[in-house]
């Protein structure tokens, strides 16, 4: 037994899995299925994205897990009050703000300086063992060759936004001439499902880097097209922003559950959020109230709502403001809330909108006992080609506030918000299940789920990925439709609730591998909202 992964993309999945088929650990596997996923997906992952990793190395402690952020940082060029005259409106379903001509979603000025290829370099160069070149030459392979468009895919490009305001997939594409070549047909529509698409301007743009380097990305030849082609369109990257631009080794949040210790993300993403309501949860025998029962889901929620009453007031980026991030997630802090919910109190929550509900993620589990949980995005994309490159830049500039002098306002140089959540759960040291997401500020509801599916209920990764869930963060209890409208009408008596038409995604797409702590056994699950595997070699 070589090892297990789990992807939100098969062919991603595959890629990683031979990796650990040839001798490679979890790190090289974890960066050979990514680059692949940016091919795939290339409007959910790429390189001109952001990473966030959580990593166990085989034989360490839960106190000794690793984390390496590399974020998308606001560009130089920005300044707080800069969009203060095109604010429209927050998006109703959370996800950005609507501004006038799109300008923060769309194009351009929508772009933060990327950290993607800087952080899959420095994972890869401390704890990997295959070479870089190695490591992108199956996603140079798929880009040179195709792939199939799956049906997911193929969906999300027929998919309209509800809100004019709004943008979809394909608007972020018909909007750039050099992302309308490469994804649209030659009869002007996007490839539908079972079609090949081939994307040789990615191919030769990852050979680059395989010949030159990650450094190239940031200070060589890639950075100077880069660079020229924002700044000929207004964007607010500069070179500086590029060669200056440093990863983030951070200490994980961590936490304790029932005698089990998670370890997660930290400020500003969502892993001290999932450490709160996690600790609020602990004071309750969850198991008594039955597994999304109407008392059970209303209990759960309500810890949810808290901990995001939290951190909507507070979270931000630590490099750019004080964040009691100890305060959010203590056991005083939690016994707090659980006295307020037990008064039935009602919960306050301010308005924070996040990021789109995107990105990407894959877990990777060897035999030596390397664990990684790497989380990737670029938002939605901004659309936006520098012509002959391939790849698409993030949207970032969709999360922070237009408005100045809050937390999340925009800065230069500054991380905003996200929800993303890499996470390692130990029991006595020993890591029993590495879990992560894409899914925007979801990403912790739909974690925090599959942690309890497994931890409270005993669920296999399968029965815990599989059952639904459900989502609150504020006036509102969101539950995938699969709920049934007896317990909604329970949950009614005491707090709004709303069924979405998705039975199963819509709140995070959770990607799981379970340790048996006996044995070493392992066992996964991709999530049934995407056409992702889990992979046992």
């Amino acid at each position: 037994m070589r090892g297990m992964i789990a992807a939100a993309e098969p062919v991603a999945a595959e890629a990683g899995a031979r990796v650990l088929q040839q001798g490679g650990n979890a790190v090289d596997a974890a960066i050979a299925a990514a680059f692949v996923q940016m091919i795939v997906n290339p409007q959910m992952c790429g390189l001109g994205g952001y990473a966030l990793i959580t990593l166990r190395l085989a034989g360490e402690p839960a106190g000794r897990t690793l984390l390496l952020d590399a974020p998308a940082l606001a560009g130089s060029r920005t300044s707080a009050a800069m969009w203060v005259d095109h604010v429209i409106r927050p998006n109703p379903d959370g996800w950005g703000y609507f501004l006038k001509g799109k300008v923060n979603d769309m194009g351009y000025q929508a772009i933060c300086t990327p950290g993607t290829v800087r952080g899959l370099a420095t994972i890869l160069a401390r704890w990997g063992t295959i070479g870089w070149a190695q490591a992108l030459e199956p996603a140079i392979q798929v880009a040179d060759e195709g792939f199939m468009v799956d049906s997911q895919l193929a969906t999300r490009w027929k998919t309209r936004s509800p809100y004019p305001e709004g943008c979809s997939l394909l608007d972020y594409i018909m909007a750039n001439a050099e992302a309308r070549r490469i994804y649209l047909t030659s009869d002007g529509i996007p490839y539908d499902e079972g079609q090949i698409l081939r994307n040789p301007d990615y191919a030769r743009t990852l050979r680059h880097l395989a010949a030159h380097g990650a450094d190239d990305f940031y200070t060589g030849e890639l950075a100077e097209r880069m660079i020229s082609d924002l700044a000929a369109n207004a964007g607010f990257v500069t070179a500086d922003d590029l060669a200056h631009y440093q990863v983030r080794d951070e200490a994980p949040t961590l936490s304790t559950f029932h005698g089990y210790t998670i370890a997660s993300s930290q400020a500003p993403h969502g892993g001290p959020t999932l450490a709160a309501i996690l600790n609020i949860l602990e004071g309750y025998d969850l198991a008594a109230l039955g597994h999304n029962s109407a008392a059970y889901i209303l209990l759960v929620s309500m810890a949810m709502k808290a901990a995001f009453a939290d951190r909507n007031r507070w979270m931000g980026d630590p490099a750019a403001d004080d964040v009691p991030t100890n305060w959010m997630i203590s056991k005083e802090r939690a016994a707090e809330w659980r006295a307020l919910i037990d008064s039935g109190t009602a919960i306050s929550v301010d308005a924070l909108p996040h990021g789109p509900p995107s990105t990407t993620h894959v877990c990777v589990v060897d035999a030596a006992g390397n664990c990684v949980s790497l989380t990737h995005s670029l938002g939605m994309s901004s659309g936006v080609i520098t012509p002959g490159l391939g790849f698409m830049y993030n949207n970032s500039m969709i999360n922070f506030n237009p408005l100045p002098g809050h937390r999340n306002s925009i800065a230069p140089g500054k991380g905003r918000t996200t929800g993303m959540a890499p996470t390692i759960v130990y029991q006595n040291d020993q890591p029993i299940l590495v879990v992560g997401a894409p899914g925007a500020s979801r990403i912790i509801t739909g974690v925090l789920q599959v942690i309890l599916n497994r931890l409270v209920f005993g669920m296999s990764p399968v029965e815990a990925v599989y059952a639904a869930r459900f989502d609150c963060q504020g006036d509102r209890i969101v539950v995938q439709n699969r709920i049934p409208e007896y317990i909604c009408e329970e949950i009614r008596r005491t707090h709004p609730v709303v069924r979405i038409p998705q039975s199963h995604g819509a709140i995070s797409l959770v990607q799981a591998i379970a340790i048996d702590p006996s044995n070493g056994a392992l066992s996964g699950a991709s999530d049934t909202g995407n056409s992702g595997m889990a992979l046992l070699v």
